[in-house]
């Protein structure tokens, strides 16, 4: 009972302290929505990958391709035209797959980061960028196969990943909002000390360090009214009387000697 009221209370701290960062991050939006800060949004293509060891012994996986759910929104702010920074909220499914004596198993989490990152080159149009980022581990998936038979579990605010895992990241923006970026994280996606009900510590030993290549687009607000607008049709008066004065500009009719 002892140990359930403990759990129950860290998740409420847990939470409460997400709301207060999510807070303090809506305030700043909303205090520097001037002229020099501009929002972009989108979502990303993952191409994963992982340098997975139990007890120093590397074990065979393979690349983990996600494209949902992604999303992020990203407040820039650019000092000059050739130099900026900007910081936001993302939210990633990350993950890794990975062979045992003849068991394909699959574990993610869905995480919600907030990065900060500089960016240099040219604004408008191709800059490199780098930064790094901490995330918040908050909903563990994990799957598993043995002879075609396949077995899941899910988790809220799971114990078997660090509830906070940092990174850091580079790329290249190009014109249109199109990025590549490459990020490596820092720290262990597997909590070695987590303990199950039977006493047992199965992740003792085992060290998982993921990295992935990322496609993205991300668009200013301007740019999506853009997309998105519908274009303006004109009807046949419009068209007939537009060109009559076209060809009236062109072919001048001449005046009549009097």
């Amino acid at each position: 009972m002892i140990e359930l009221l403990y759990f129950s209370s860290m998740i409420v701290f847990m939470i409460y302290r997400k709301l207060i960062l999510v807070l303090l991050f809506c305030s700043a939006v909303s205090l520097f929505g001037q002229k020099d800060y501009y929002l972009t949004s989108g979502g990303e293509l993952l191409f994963q990958f992982a340098n997975v060891k139990d007890n120093g012994a590397h074990l065979d996986n393979t690349m983990r391709f996600t494209a949902f759910f992604h999303a992020g929104s990203y407040l820039h702010k650019d000092f000059t035209s050739h130099v900026g920074i900007y910081t936001g909220l993302g939210f990633r499914n990350i993950g890794y797959i990975y062979h045992k004596d003849g068991v394909k198993i699959k574990r993610r989490s869905y995480a919600l980061g907030v990065p900060l990152a500089w960016k240099i080159g040219n604004m408008q149009k191709t800059f490199f960028f780098a930064g790094g980022e901490y995330e918040w581990l908050f909903n563990y998936k994990e799957k598993h196969f043995v002879n075609g038979v396949k077995s899941k579990f899910t988790e809220w605010f799971s114990p078997r990943t660090p509830a906070f895992i940092p990174s850091v990241f580079a790329g290249v923006k190009f014109k249109g909002g199109m990025s590549v970026r490459v990020k490596y994280y820092l720290a262990n996606f597997l909590n070695q000390s987590y303990r199950d009900s039977q006493g047992n510590y199965p992740f003792a030993g085992q060290e998982v360090r993921l990295f992935y290549i990322s496609f993205s687009m991300n668009l200013a607000k301007s740019q999506i009214e853009q997309f998105t607008k519908p274009k303006k049709k004109r009807n046949l008066y419009q068209a007939v009387i537009g060109r009559k004065n076209r060809n009236s500009i062109i072919h001048p009719v001449p005046q009549s000697n009097r």
